[in-house]
């Protein structure tokens, strides 16, 4: 055991959206060697904390647990004695029926170290993102958060044996006399098994029938549903919905409204799925958010150098090619930052020539001070193919850094045309992927790569072939939808233009005509 004790941040992860998550409670998650998490509504809060993080599971769901609280409280005091840094990442905030003062009351107990980083809680924001206002200076000056459901009456579960049912109304609070005479607006956590014991004991204890309600599902999230009816009415209508847990139910007038703004943009209540690097979804995203779309990771994709031994070699002799010839922005990167290794000086490049496969590549490898000398007018590295056999003179060399999974047609093809070709992989593509669970309610799924859609379709190949019968993919170039069509999907949205502006563009396009599709 460590001689000094380490540190726990109770982090707030938000209702789902990770763009939720506040920036205080992503440091935290960054900085973890230890994350203690719940059943979160999004895989991607997992993803900001460091690949060498120790990651336990000790989430909650309806009739089932996978930790006692209890356990939960000496874990995080056994890490945190270890002297490593622990974060306990809870859905919501921890003071919302988040048993933070629970975990905190041990942690004191232990002489323990501890910060609370607050999160949005979902009693306002999912109920916000399905245009429900909690208050409304004419209808509704104030709100009541109530759990839907309690620790169950400790004789009652002796007695019971091998546990109770979720629904019963020994779960619920016994506070409904007092809830059904309140003002304002009502809202229930955790309540949505006990729907109708709930709406029967509110009408039992005077709530009108005829109060306007509703239950909120999956708020901020792809697929959020919201079903409105009538107090009485409201268990019948979220039965005939199929609305499942968790879910949030609101009674009062304010439930009656629709604030969403929907059409105000582009792309306003659309949303869409995103796989590649981070730097490739931090562009798409913000593109997507600015026009009013919804993102979500799809996939995780993070580059792994290989050879870098013979890359350096290569970029210690560059006098001795004639091209070097880029098909990815990562190419590119890579190949520079072994350049700098190597110190070489720019101006002994001088001799050499570029070659890029599209637009978006060519603009990339500006950015080091290089301007592309062959660029095809069509994105594919058949074109590509094509304008270097006519472009390269007789006896050149070319470079051709790329991916490890990157088609070895362009390589073949100037081979065959007595070109003199070094090809070398020099990185590869690892993929992290979604739960199947979170891309459920997605308009779309974009990839910028043929080896995104290579990672992507690394497991689950049949369920995701069936989810892209209600889901569109958009893919970034005819090679890119090329590599889908080897998976039996058919029909995607084609960007021809290599950037997030391109891709946002052909989503618009589609949605307005549909004459894109291929």
């Amino acid at each position: 055991m460590a001689d000094t004790c380490g540190m726990v941040y109770l982090v707030g992860a938000g209702p789902g959206d990770p763009g939720l998550l506040t920036r205080r409670g992503q440091w935290a998650v960054s900085r973890a060697e230890v994350l203690v998490y719940d059943r979160l509504a999004s895989w991607e809060l997992l993803s900001f904390a460091p690949k060498c993080c120790e990651r336990i599971y000790v989430g909650k769901a309806a009739g089932r647990h996978s930790m006692k609280q209890e356990e939960i409280n000496g874990l995080l005091v056994e890490k945190a004695k270890e002297g490593r840094l622990v974060v306990r990442l809870k859905g919501g905030d921890p003071f919302v029926f988040g048993r933070g003062g629970e975990e905190i009351g041990k942690l004191m107990e232990a002489g323990i170290p501890y910060e609370v980083v607050p999160g949005v809680t979902s009693a306002v924001a999912a109920l916000a993102d399905a245009g429900i206002p909690v208050t409304h200076r004419k209808l509704a000056q104030s709100f009541h958060v109530i759990t839907g459901h309690t620790a169950y009456p400790a004789e009652t579960a002796r007695d019971s044996g091998s546990g109770h049912d979720s629904g019963a109304e020994g779960t619920l609070p016994d506070g409904f006399p007092l809830y059904a005479k309140l003002s304002g607006t009502l809202i229930f956590l955790m309540g949505l098994s006990s729907l109708e014991t709930i709406t029967k004991k509110l009408i039992e204890n005077g709530k009108d029938p005829d109060t306007p309600a509703a239950v909120v599902c999956g708020g901020t999230l792809p697929g959020m549903r919201c079903v409105r009816a009538e107090l009485s009415r409201l268990p019948e209508e979220a039965r005939r919905a199929g609305v499942r847990s968790p879910g949030i139910i609101v009674v009062g007038e304010t439930a009656a409204l629709c604030f969403r703004g929907e059409g105000a943009l582009p792309l306003s209540g659309v949303s869409v799925g995103i796989t590649g690097t981070d730097s490739m979804a931090l562009r798409l995203s913000e593109r997507f958010c600015a026009l009013g779309a919804r993102t979500v990771r799809a996939a995780r994709s993070d580059l792994v150098p290989l050879n870098e031994d013979i890359l350096s070699e290569a970029a210690a002799r560059l006098s001795g090619y004639d091209w070097v010839v880029f098909t990815s922005r990562n190419a590119v990167r890579i190949f520079f930052e072994a350049v700098r290794r190597q110190k070489v000086d720019y101006r002994t490049l001088a001799h050499l020539k570029f070659a890029v496969v599209g637009r978006g590549t060519g603009e990339f490898l500006e950015s080091f001070g290089f301007f592309a000398d062959y660029m095809p007018k069509i994105y594919t590295t058949e074109a590509l193919a094509k304008g270097l056999c006519a472009a390269a003179g007789k006896g050149e060399r070319l470079f051709l850094p790329r991916a490890r999974q990157g088609s070895k047609r362009l390589a073949e093809r100037l081979l065959s045309a007595g070109i003199e070709v070094f090809d070398l992989a020099i990185y590869d593509i690892e993929t992290e992927q979604a739960p199947l669970s979170e891309l459920l309610g997605v308009d779309y799924v974009t990839f910028g790569s043929a080896s995104g859609v290579r990672g992507f379709f690394a497991e689950n190949v049949k369920e995701k072939r069936e989810l892209f019968s209600t889901v569109t993919p958009v893919c970034i170039g005819e090679v890119t939808a090329a590599a889908l069509r080897e998976y039996g999907i058919g029909r995607a949205v084609v960007a021809g233009d290599y950037t997030a502006d391109g891709v946002a563009e052909a989503i618009i396009k589609e949605r307005q005509d549909g004459d894109i599709c291929i």
